[in-house]
């Protein structure tokens, strides 16, 4: 359905909100910024900001849900013949060949990342998304394969695929912190990442692969 006016308004104001936000958080630290400083400098009431963002993370992790959701898309999207983590594994090779900002392949992501070292509140927020990510998946693989309640194959799993996501935003967080250029990050990371594909198991390569329709 196309987006109405309202929506996009909405939309709009929404992403406005956030941009503002973000590039006070960066400038000036997460905890040292009011929400009353964020609301002033979008012109917009404090009030119009908790309507679009409940908490004061939400403003930083704005587009939190894509990423709680990625794991997810990606195995459902899998090819025939193809398993949950090869998968994974292709999407992320993709991304990184790409250098894609989406990964943290982005000047400026150690600005981002400093943000976060710096600032309690969004060290534990971060850890939620996490998690999230991990329970969305695990319970994507099992609808997927069709597996018993009390199976833990699934979750078990489900951490393996997280682990190697989780290992490529650490490692790459790591080098750009650093101040590197996103480039040459990325052509150590697809090293890593052959690493990690040597290390999993065949079980874990070879689960949930989807047959033909």
């Amino acid at each position: 359905m196309a987006e109405g006016l309202r929506e996009r308004k909405k939309r709009e104001t929404r992403q406005r909100i956030s941009d503002i936000a973000t590039g006070l958080f960066l400038e000036h630290g997460f905890v040292t910024v009011t929400i009353a400083e964020v609301a002033e400098a979008a012109d917009v009431s404090v009030n119009t900001v908790y309507n679009y963002f409940p908490a004061k993370e939400d403003l930083f992790f704005d587009r939190s849900q894509s990423v709680v959701d990625r794991l997810s898309r990606w195995v459902r999207g899998r090819n025939e013949g193809e398993s949950a983590a090869r998968a994974v594994l292709r999407e992320l090779r993709a991304e990184i060949e790409a250098v894609s900002p989406r990964i943290g392949l982005i000047e400026g992501y150690d600005r981002f990342m400093s943000c976060i070292e710096e600032a309690p509140p969004l060290r534990s927020r971060l850890w939620s998304i996490q998690q999230e990510l991990q329970d969305n998946l695990e319970a994507t693989l099992r609808e997927e394969t069709g597996a018993a309640a009390g199976d833990p194959l699934p979750g078990l799993i489900a951490g393996q695929i997280c682990w190697i996501h989780g290992t490529v935003f650490v490692t790459i967080g790591r080098e750009m912190v650093k101040g590197r250029n996103p480039d040459e990050v990325s052509r150590e990371i697809l090293v890593v990442l052959d690493d990690i594909e040597e290390l999993l198991g065949e079980k874990v390569l070879n689960y949930a692969v989807r047959g033909a329709p």
